[in-house]
């Protein structure tokens, strides 16, 4: 009975450690994501020739040098602040699909990061 508690412990601990391997590199792309987001927000921020346009593609170029799966139409622009204080507000929103062996699920991320202005 204790050997085979101890196999159970040792497969729960390695199923545990199996699928912090698969979910971990996601969580990290989000993760690194998110401050990429905080980039070209005060990127657009300060220069007011970027159009929405091309703030959507950098964002969409920054979701596949990470790997995530994020189309441009996922990505909302929002322009606030003052002519003299301009500000961009970038959101994100999209789910990645995990496959462990006999589950399988999507996380959902939804990144957003603000540039206030000087």
């Amino acid at each position: 009975m204790g050997t085979v508690k101890a196999i159970l412990g040792i497969l729960v601990i390695a199923a545990c450690v199996y699928s912090g391997f698969e979910i971990a590199p996601i969580l990290m792309a989000n993760y690194s994501f998110t401050d990429d987001l905080r980039q070209i927000s005060v990127m657009g921020g300060v220069n007011p020739h970027l159009t929405d346009q091309d703030l959507i593609e950098a964002v969409v170029k920054k979701a596949r040098e990470h790997e995530l799966p994020l189309a441009p139409e996922q990505v909302t622009v929002q322009r606030i602040g003052t002519p003299g204080a301009p500000a961009v507000y970038l959101t994100a929103d999209y789910t990645v699909p995990v496959s462990l062996p006999g589950y399988s699920f999507t996380m959902h991320f939804n990144p957003s990061s603000g540039n206030k202005g000087f």
